[in-house]
């Protein structure tokens, strides 16, 4: 993720793990560290006000203060490196003309790191709404500015500094799955092994955890919670703002993927107030994407990691609140403004409109046992994390869609061989000629045809152990010993939340719109001989339900494509603003 393409390959995204090696990051360092002159510093005194600190006193603190940015005009300020453990060590020194903030302080988020006045110091505070407004204002300036917020969270991404430290045993589940969600969503974070690590060994004999109870997470802040579920670790990181109920956003978006990302900054772009919420990790299913290489515009490729951090920064740049996790529970129709319940929560939130970007779930396959070894050998995604499992090892992939095509390249360069499963006679009907292609040249990658899984075996203690494949037009069964499965099967629409509010659906439970809508309820009318004079005018991206919108993979009949999931994310901003417009004065 960058500011612009020449900046950085794709590789270097700063929300993705695999970032810029250190040797990189140390070239960059002018772009990381700038220093502003005089009358750069003149210009941003409008946005900001002038406090001033005594010699050892903090003026951020790591897990518990929340600021925009802090630009230094005398003295010195030293940043350091801080767990909640209590382990420290330096970062460097802002002096004159410098400046404090990373990525996150775009949106008010709690400092990842230290920072202390050395000397007699004098800042310009700028809070995070003026610290948007001015990258907006000052747009050489402020692109500078962006960058080196970008590049610290780089930084810290590749020493894994800053954030929570994860307490427990190597294969554990549930650490896993922490560790994953932490990374796709580009947090900062560090494992210790409590057989291997002393303090991890003091924090387990402190507080004797049961083995449900690993991993231990040690926040910032210093507090530890005993697995904690990823809203709990959500709350504690700040990346889970308290949200009112009172406030009425103009748009809602349910679903941080592509499409939700493109309508939350373009319709912020547009002055309208925006809350985005999602489940996982921003960007959806799109960002466990290895590489997308007929997105237009990266002739090289890009990985989904990568175009998904860039578009969440760009978000936090026009000043969309991005809620991580925040799954919504029920969407309430019968009143207006609309509202958004919470799940495993009664809080509503209210919104003018809402935009139905909530992607679809992963398919599972129907394996007696499967659960049994999600996180400890199957897996719906292939980030770095799970590549160094399977490091010179034989993994097994299912699916035939593109995203299985990229995993399988993409896994190929880590373990010693892919076998890829397809129930049909070949790749053709599914997947691009160009990824075709690049399997059948990759010699590690062996194509199964007309196979499936048939069993998966293994332990609690171990893990996966072994796969029986069979072949569906031999019925030849062969057992493999194989620990890492990786399942791209597809997947159903989410939409089970929705049957309160009378969204339309299809069959399938894709959502529809606009002349979808239309079709569907002259059929029903025909169906029980009841005929309206006439039927609303719907947008194209409207639901059945005024004011509702659905997009990307969601919705029905819409091109499973992450650039055409982006042009419709876009393309709804238009028709919300008209919407809007037509609303009565009173509301």
């Amino acid at each position: 993720m960058a500011t612009d393409s020449a900046d950085f390959t794709p590789e270097q995204s700063s929300l993705d793990p695999v970032a810029a090696s250190l040797g990189s990051l140390a070239s960059r360092r002018h772009q990381m560290f700038p220093k502003l002159n005089e009358h750069e510093i003149r210009r941003l005194h409008r946005f900001g006000a002038v406090r001033h600190f005594r010699d050892g006193e903090r003026l951020y603190e790591a897990g518990r203060t929340s600021f925009g940015m802090l630009l230094v005009l005398k003295g010195k300020v030293a940043i350091s490196r801080y767990d909640g453990l209590g382990n420290t060590s330096p970062i460097v020194e802002h002096g004159p003309g410098e400046f404090g903030a990373e990525v996150g302080q775009l949106s008010g988020r709690p400092s990842l790191v230290n920072g202390d006045a050395v000397g007699d110091v004098e800042v310009l505070v700028i809070p995070p709404e003026q610290l948007r407004a001015l990258v907006i204002a000052e747009a050489e300036l402020g692109e500078r500015i962006v960058r080196a917020l970008i590049l610290r969270r780089v930084g810290l991404l590749e020493v894994n500094s800053g954030g929570p430290v994860l307490v427990g045993p190597p294969g554990n589940s549930c650490l896993h799955n922490l560790q994953s969600w932490l990374s796709s969503n580009g947090y900062p974070h560090t494992v210790l092994d409590p057989k291997v690590d002393k303090q991890a060994a003091a924090l387990c004999e402190h507080y004797h955890p049961r083995p449900e109870e690993l991993p231990l997470v040690v926040c910032p802040d210093g507090s530890v919670k005993k697995n904690p579920t990823n809203v709990e670790l959500g709350r504690c990181l700040g990346m889970l703002p308290e949200l009112s109920s009172d406030k009425v956003w103009d748009v809602i978006v349910v679903g941080a993927g592509p499409a939700g990302l493109a309508t939350a900054v373009y319709a912020a772009s547009e002055g309208l107030s925006v809350l985005a919420l999602e489940t996982r990790a921003f960007g959806g299913q799109a960002a466990a994407s290895a590489r997308i290489e007929n997105y237009l515009g990266f002739p090289t490729g890009i990985s989904g990691g990568a175009l998904a951090g860039r578009a969440f920064v760009q978000s936090q740049k026009f000043g969309v609140e991005i809620a991580i996790p925040a799954p919504a529970g029920r969407l309430i129709c019968n009143t207006y403004p609309l509202q958004v319940e919470m799940c495993g929560s009664l809080q509503r939130l209210q919104a003018k409109t809402v935009v139905l970007s909530c992607g679809a779930r992963y398919r599972r396959p129907n394996l007696p046992n499967l659960k049994q070894f999600e996180g400890r050998g199957v897996y719906y995604w292939a980030s770095p994390i799970e590549a160094k499992l399977c490091k010179t090892e034989e993994v097994v992939l299912v699916g035939g869609g593109n995203s299985a095509g990229q995993a399988a390249v993409f896994l190929s360069g880590h373990a010693a061989k892919v076998h890829m499963l397809v129930r049909g006679p070949g790749l053709a009907a599914t997947m691009s000629s160009y990824l075709i292609e690049r399997i059948a040249a990759t010699p590690n990658i062996e194509l199964h045809t007309h196979s499936e899984i048939l069993s998966l075996e293994g332990d609690d203690e171990d893990g996966l152990q072994h796969v029986t494949i069979r072949c569906s037009e031999s019925g030849e069964e062969c057992k493999y010993p194989v620990r890492h499965v990786f399942l791209f099967i597809g997947a159903d629409p989410n939409t089970g939340w929705l049957h309160d509010c009378g969204v339309d659906v299809d069959d399938k439970g894709f959502i529809r719109t606009g002349f979808d809508v239309t079709k569907s309820q002259c059929r029903a009318n025909f169906d029980s001989g009841v005929y309206p004079p006439d039927l609303p005018a719907r947008a194209a991206l409207e639901t059945s339900v005024p004011g509702v919108f659905a997009i990307g993979d969601v919705r029905a009949n819409s091109t499973k494509r992450v650039a055409a999931a982006v042009g419709e994310g876009a393309a709804v901003v238009a028709q919300i603003h008209a919407f809007l417009a037509n609303l009565p004065r009173d509301r």
